[in-house]
């Protein structure tokens, strides 16, 4: 199995438009979204065929019991997240505050703190014939996403044989969830866009990238945007020795396909052109056959 991971330093660079047309013109066998913040691949590629959904537990949270707690007051001190309350003479551990780290049960005297069992999110797979959809979401205020991320590519890793192809949106930025998406994928393809802020948050994923030491490329969209910014992200890649697998032009009726969940590709013109150059850029890349 060959694993193309699609990222951007920013959000907003258009990273699932363009990974929902290579999972369409690379006739990917699997595919996942790895946002699990704010998933949104569903969106741009139907769904079809039979859904399982189950829940994902994190870390555990803690709990005390009021029969056994005698007020000392010891976890309440040391809790370095403040987690530890005092509601109406009682010491109480608030769920929203908890990072599970188990201090306060390992130092209280009467061991009347235990941990309790803490819903995250949950994972979602859509099986349609011969091909895989998985992807999840994490609740509000909750943590261990980059664990909600692992759980994500599990299934995908199962299903895939060894020739196949899996491609996996990824989530913007450099934190938990990235690191866990580049864990364990073959190829990353950078989505940027000519703007400055785009550029800087490429060089800091371009280092977090290079940590795993996973082969890279780029691809510019909106190129059109801005043509002097286009050419210091051409520049820079050049410095890096970063291959340019696609420059897609900017293209309003594309934001309006997606508005109505119409089919990207067949939009007739300068993007549908450039987005199968870049696919087939890509295939080389790969070396996929």
């Amino acid at each position: 199995m060959k694993q193309l991971l699609v990222l951007s330093g920013k959000g907003g660079t258009g990273k699932t438009t363009i990974s929902s047309a290579l999972i369409d013109l690379l006739h990917a066998k699997a595919y996942g979204d790895c946002d699990v913040d704010a998933p949104n691949l569903h969106l741009v590629v139907p769904e079809s065929g039979l859904t399982e959904k189950k829940p994902f537990f994190g870390m555990d949270i803690f709990h005390i019991n009021p029969d056994k707690c005698i007020n000392c007051g010891l976890c309440l001190r040391e809790c370095r997240f403040h987690a530890i309350e005092i509601l109406e003479g009682k010491h109480h551990i608030n769920p929203l505050k908890c990072e599970g780290c188990a201090f306060c049960a390992e130092i209280c005297p009467l061991k009347a703190i235990t941990p309790i069992k803490n819903e995250t999110g949950y994972t979602q797979i859509t099986i349609d014939r011969d091909t895989l959809f998985s992807t999840a979401r994490l609740h509000i205020g909750k943590g261990n996403s980059g664990l909600l991320v692992s759980e994500v590519k599990k299934p995908i890793e199962a299903f895939v044989d060894r020739d196949d192809l899996a491609i996996l949106d990824g989530s913007p930025g450099i934190g938990c969830p990235v690191i866990a998406s580049i864990r364990g994928v073959d190829y990353v393809l950078i989505v940027t866009e000519p703007s400055i802020s785009a550029l800087h948050d490429m060089e800091r994923l371009l280092k977090t990238i290079n940590h795993f030491n996973v082969p890279c490329a780029v691809c510019i969209n909106k190129c059109d945007v801005s043509l002097t910014v286009r050419d210091k992200i051409i520049e820079f890649c050049k410095k890096k020795g970063l291959d340019i697998l696609g420059s897609i032009p900017y293209d309003q009726r594309v934001v309006k396909s997606l508005n109505t969940k119409k089919r990207m590709l067949d939009i007739p013109g300068p993007f549908t052109s450039a987005i199968i150059t870049l696919s087939q850029n890509i295939q080389k890349w790969m070396k996929i056959v």
